[in-house]
């Protein structure tokens, strides 16, 4: 992040000699920054994916502005009411920025805070949308989100992390949601070979316990070879 010029401080002699001379001294503040605040880092309030008929499929929210489902689903329902009969990509809603994009039969929003760059916004809106065209084999659509809601959310939280944006290159993204991916596949298999093991050597320790056994299994198989 670029860091924010130094704030030109106050001469304070001004405000001294002014006293000194009888004149009225400086209101208080006077001198102090008036610009813009430097920008922070948690620029996300929330992202959402919603069918046509305004019904939640995806959502994540990253601060408090709506700390209850039904708080959630209220927002939802007046963003969906607003934007989806409408050719813009921007909304300005209840003090806040909202960025979407429809694709078939979904609406993606992106929302941020009143003061946020809309062309920020909208990244980060490309970044997800461009991603689950790849997860998704170019079928942006209902059925095939709910067939890959896992996929879904990981392509999301490799682009925000609480309410950090991560990364705005949706071939980024996919490199790190296939490594995610591949890393829990070898998970996976490694659970696998680890439950398999305990048999095998369960196995082992009962013919080393059972000899007799063994040696009559033994006789028992080489008898019926030789009557075959």
């Amino acid at each position: 992040m670029q860091r924010p010029e130094a704030w030109p401080r106050p001469h304070l002699a001004v405000g001294a000699a002014a006293v000194q001379a009888g004149g009225p001294a400086p209101p208080a503040g006077a001198g102090e920054p008036t610009g813009p605040r430097e920008p922070s880092l948690y620029t996300i309030k929330a992202v959402f994916i919603l069918d046509n008929d305004g019904h939640r499929l995806l959502a994540k929210y990253y601060d408090d502005t709506f700390p209850s489902m039904k708080e959630q689903m209220a927002f939802e329902k007046n963003v969906f009411n607003k934007t989806s009969r409408t050719d813009s990509e921007i909304a300005f809603l209840g003090g806040m920025t909202i960025v979407y994009k429809s694709s078939i039969d979904l609406f993606l929003y992106v929302v941020g805070s009143s003061h946020e760059n809309e062309l920020m916004l909208m990244s980060v809106l490309t970044c997800l949308f461009e991603s689950l065209v790849h997860v998704l084999r170019k079928n942006v659509e209902k059925h095939w989100l709910l067939e890959n809601m896992d996929g879904a959310f990981l392509v999301l939280d490799e682009i925000v992390d609480g309410g950090v944006i991560l990364e705005s290159d949706p071939q980024q993204v996919i490199q790190k949601v296939n490594f995610r991916a591949d890393d829990s596949n070898l998970t996976e298999q490694s659970v696998a070979q680890a439950s398999k093991y305990p048999t095998e050597r369960n196995e082992a320790a009962w013919q080393f316990s059972h000899p007799k056994e063994v040696l009559q299994s033994a006789k028992e198989q080489i008898k019926w070879s030789l009557l075959k």
